[in-house]
């Protein structure tokens, strides 16, 4: 059985945002680095529960709240870099795994409601 890439993308996500949340190493950063550890978690979180959905409707409510998550890390990613508390580089690879997650998630939601 082929693995399925929005698991293995948005677990790979959840462990680059905790390693950049550990990182950060700036005073009075840590409420927007626990947001950030909070929303990027969660999002790979949402996804494996919609793996056990109990209907359809569960299954796409948790792909809908997954989104909602990753577009939470986005704005945490982009207030973390244009506060100087993250480098451009760890800011573009984080938010392009980011988007690629969004678009994977906008596809699945689609998709499971147009078979609903």
């Amino acid at each position: 059985m082929p693995e399925n890439k929005l698991l293995v993308l948005s677990f790979e996500f959840a462990v680059a945002i905790v390693n950049l949340a550990d990182n950060v190493k700036m005073p009075k950063s840590s409420y927007m680095t626990d947001q950030l550890a909070r929303a990027g978690t969660s999002v790979g979180a949402n996804i494996y529960e919609a793996q056990y959905a109990q209907s359809k409707k569960d299954f796409i409510s948790k792909l809908e709240i997954a989104l909602k998550e990753a577009n939470e890390t986005g704005y945490w990613l982009k207030l973390l870099y244009r506060t100087h508390r993250i480098d451009e580089q760890t800011y573009k690879n984080t938010e392009r795994l980011c988007g690629n997650i969004r678009r994977l998630l906008i596809a699945s939601c689609k998709t499971a409601k147009e078979r609903s």
